[in-house]
């Protein structure tokens, strides 16, 4: 009987993790468990970052998706607009082109402690992959659970706040985060490279758990989508564009795109392989012309959080039925953190 080695991996999108944490509230409802005893790893990036984080520490899904709407509106407040030349811009686009970015990280770092309190990556009870980008050493960096298999020994002291932070860093949006514990090293959104980390989480079990001589046989990958927007643009857009111009689609676009492409990988990938590899993905749902100005990474509103919600609720419902998800909470994962390093 083959051994199998599960991931969860979870995408970035700032406000819009509420969709992915909403999703996986409904399958630990229909399953009744905590997704923590169920997958062996979990990745997630900036946002998803932070919902792997709880997820591991078994903070219940419905918890974190109560983060989100209660803490949302702190982290991402409302501006008003400024007439600016002949147009009206928003106070936080003009701090995000001129004044040091449009978010302060306090909000956000009062949130996390709320719900990480003094947990370190050391206490998680699931391995864990979360990339982020190191400004200082110019290279992505992936924050661990220290593994005997990698013989690591890097990351368990690490305050699950910082990493948060760091994960989360998003240019222009919030300040870089500066880590004390690797020796003040800067670190910016792993959305720069990895937004969709499935890609990291298919590495480092290669490398380390699944294939010959390893541990396991076989590999299983749940990976949830955030909501992206999907109708596309018209043609004939304006082609010399500044950053007023692209504002937040600048960010969101790359942030699509590499997640796209994790996806494409994926679905080749697992018909190529000598490996047995089972990948699943969530999707994001459809947004109309009407709701994509709700669904962005850092509208907090009551409208845009109740369309997020409803939206993952919705999503939740199709696939927690599908075999293929129901087959990743027939039994346990396998590997123990809690073991010796």
């Amino acid at each position: 009987m083959e051994k199998e080695f599960k991931i969860l991996s979870i995408d970035g999108g700032g406000i819009k993790g509420l969709y992915s944490a909403k999703i996986l509230e409904q399958f630990e409802e229909k399953f009744n468990c905590s997704i923590s005893d169920y997958f062996d790893m979990i990745c997630g990036t900036s946002t998803g970052g932070l919902i792997a984080l709880a997820l591991s520490l078994k903070i219940p899904a419905s918890e974190i998706c109560k983060f989100y709407e209660e803490e949302g509106p702190k982290i991402f407040p409302s501006f008003n607009k400024v007439k600016f030349g002949k147009t009206k811009i928003s106070r936080g686009t003009l701090k995000q082109v001129l004044y040091g970015g449009k978010f302060s990280d306090k909000p956000l770092r009062r949130a996390l402690e709320n719900i990480f309190k003094d947990s370190k990556i050391g206490d998680s009870n699931n391995l864990l992959c979360i990339p982020s980008y190191t400004i200082t050493e110019a290279r992505p960096f992936v924050f661990k659970f220290d593994h005997k298999e990698g013989n690591l020994d890097r990351d368990n002291g690490a305050s699950m706040v910082d990493v948060a932070l760091a994960t989360s860093a998003a240019p222009t949006y919030f300040p870089m985060a500066e880590i004390k514990y690797y020796d003040n090293k800067q670190f910016i959104d792993g959305g720069v490279w990895g937004n969709n980390p499935t890609l990291v989480g298919l590495l480092e079990a290669l490398d380390y758990f699944v294939g010959k001589n390893k541990e396991f046989d076989k590999l299983k990958i749940l990976s949830v989508s955030s909501l992206s927007l999907t109708g596309g643009k018209k043609t004939g857009l304006k082609r010399n564009r500044s950053f007023l111009d692209w504002r937040d689609e600048l960010f969101e676009t790359s942030l699509t795109g590499q997640s796209y492409f994790s996806h494409y990988f994926m679905e080749k990938i697992q018909n190529l392989s000598d490996i047995s590899i089972d990948y699943v993905r969530i999707p994001t749902s459809e947004i109309s012309s009407d709701q994509e100005s709700l669904i962005q990474l850092d509208v907090a509103t009551k409208k845009a959080l109740d369309l997020i919600k409803g939206k993952g609720k919705d999503m939740a419902d199709v696939f927690k039925k599908k075999p293929e998800v129901v087959d990743f909470f027939k039994n346990k994962k396998l590997y123990n953190t809690t073991k010796k390093q």
